[in-house]
């Protein structure tokens, strides 16, 4: 018992047993000294996330579906500009309650029933870790073999059913050693990682374009390169590509509450996450494309991987400049690799894997866990089958839309902007998030129906043949996801009203909740007379009353 005891996450000793499930310190609503992020660090954020090598590689998959490559960078500004609305309502929530997506989630699903949304998300963040770790190891190869080129020819000692090598899996090792030094530091503060990686990384990856033209005496072929089809075939290409570059962005706008909550004011998790997705995603890839095709000038073909082709730039007998160069890039590319990680999955691993296990879980330990699973589950087999193992992660843009799709409806349909933030951790039957026996079922309803017009197309993915149709509706799967889950979730709500509703006449952001506001005024008063109150610092000082009071 006392060991049990050693290993909970400290908490409030007189709550329920079933309560004690339900909050922990990372649970509860985040405190006004911890909401940190302002304008610029949502900006460096996004433009930290996207400069990784997946993003500087996601045009070259649709110039070999046949794009020209301006088509496919249109593709890229109107995927990321799609998506970017999405994430920014979806983050709403997070920045005006300041709450995490797993406690968002109770909104619409239940107390009880948010679990599955959140073992989804929490269980496909750890698999990630694992994939972006390993990816981050190719970088560090490439950066130790800039300083020590026998590195290269390490004897390999391990088994062949490692499915790795002594050098690849040191190299793999490295990269996870050093990324456990970040997810210490809490969200409110890892901010200064994003913010150095925003500096840091469009520097190396200019260094890196401008190095390629120079080297390659212009921009290369593939600039020239035409479209290989056209008419409705090069429709549904672009729509294709389009669909890729949203899916890739499923997770962050299913967890955006969980850097939103860090937000100093709402409208800094709104317009600057708006504008920096479609911008940074969009220059990144361009790079990107300009880079791989100065590389086929050079090489004779064309080489995707900026990893790949750094390596090339070591063969052979380098320069003492160009290895300085290439470690340079290598080392930054690193940087890259460690916030991606950090943003897109350690945080979001540990703040589900916190609402799972609350007594004995906290964020910090969330991300440990996922490290440790990153690193047993062997991450490199699983991209030797690459095909199949992107058509299965791509599929899984269809269960998070469909969640997405529910939450959304949710705050902005439903309930109307009005939260109930003390019955989000209280197991009460006569709380609003209840609903029958702490699960709603319209949720499930309309999240099942926004998977279940997909799955016969997801199966023509898996090789399967089915109709063309099928196959249509599934390459546009986040809004048939989205779209159908959100149509049958406000259906059911009008059918079968939830508790609450009747209170949500208007679009209000408050907290029904709270008892005292500024001046003394109750939430709902305060709401009404919005003209003498300011209703966000209303919210605020409601979150506050909720910590105080839970």
């Amino acid at each position: 018992m006392g060991l049990i005891q050693k290993l909970q996450v400290p908490h409030d000793r007189t709550l329920s047993y079933s309560e004690s499930f339900l909050q922990n310190e990372d649970l509860l609503p985040v405190p006004e000294e911890k909401r940190t992020w302002g304008y610029w660090n949502f900006i460096a954020f996004w433009i930290a996330d996207s400069f990784n090598i997946n993003t500087w590689m996601i045009v070259s998959s649709m110039v070999q579906l046949g794009l020209s490559w301006w088509q496919a960078w249109i593709c890229v500004w109107i995927g990321y500009g799609v998506v970017s609305p999405f994430i920014v309502a979806n983050a709403r929530p997070g920045a005006v309650f300041h709450v995490t997506f797993p406690v968002v989630a109770r909104t619409s699903f239940g107390v009880w029933g948010s679990l599955w949304c959140v073992f989804n998300r929490g269980a496909m963040a750890c698999i990630w870790y694992g994939v972006q770790a390993s990816i981050g190891g190719s970088c560090v190869l490439v950066m130790l073999r800039a300083m020590w080129p026998s590195v290269n020819n390490i004897p390999n000692s391990m088994p062949a059913s490692s499915g790795t090598n002594t050098r690849d899996f040191m190299c793999f090792f490295l990269f996870w050693l050093i990324s456990l030094p970040a997810i210490w530091f809490p969200i409110h503060k890892i901010r200064h990682l994003f913010t150095l990686k925003a500096i840091v990384v469009p520097i190396a990856g200019i260094t890196f374009f401008i190095w390629c033209l120079v080297k390659a005496h212009g921009v290369g072929p593939i600039i020239h390169q035409p479209a290989t089809f056209h008419g409705s075939a090069l429709g549904w290409g672009m729509v294709s590509s389009i669909m890729s570059c949203i899916s890739n962005m499923a997770t962050l706008v299913t967890n955006a509450p969980d850097f939103a909550s860090r937000a100093r004011h709402p409208s800094a998790a709104g317009l600057p996450q708006l504008i920096s997705v479609p911008l940074g995603f969009s220059i990144v890839s361009f790079f990107g494309v300009i880079v791989s095709s100065s590389s086929q000038a050079i090489y004779g073909e064309a080489i995707w991987s900026p990893i790949d082709l750094l390596g090339k730039f070591l063969d052979g007998e380098p320069s003492h400049a160009t290895r300085f160069g290439v470690w340079f890039i290598a080392a930054s590319f690193i940087i890259a690799q460690l916030g991606t990680n950090i943003s897109a999955n350690s945080i979001s691993a540990g703040c589900d894997l916190t609402a799972l296990f609350p007594r004995f879980i906290n964020i910090r330990r969330g991300g440990y866990i996922a490290a440790i699973v990153g690193l047993c589950m062997l991450p490199w087999n699983l991209l030797k089958s690459s095909n199949s193992f992107t058509s299965y992660l791509s599929a899984y843009s269809v269960f998070l839309s469909s969640i997405a799709g529910v939450m959304i409806t949710d705050y902005y349909v439903i309930h109307k902007g009005h939260y109930n933030v003390k019955g989000l951790y209280r197991a009460s039957t006569d709380g609003w998030y209840w609903y029958t026996y702490g699960i709603n079922f319209r949720a499930y309803a309309a999240y099942i129906a926004g998977i279940l017009i997909n799955v016969v197309g997801f199966a023509g993915a898996t090789g399967r043949t089915v109709p063309l149709a099928a196959t249509r509706i599934y390459e546009m799967s986040f809004f048939t996801g989205f779209g159908v889950s959100a149509l049958v979730y406000w259906s059911l709500n009008l059918l079968f009203p939830v508790r609450g509703a009747s209170e949500c006449a208007r679009f209000e952001e408050v907290d029904v909740s709270a008892t005292t506001v500024v001046g003394g005024r109750g939430v709902e008063d305060g709401a009404r007379d919005s003209e003498e109150l300011d209703k966000k610092s209303m919210v605020s000082e409601a979150v506050r009353s909720v910590r105080s009071n839970i």
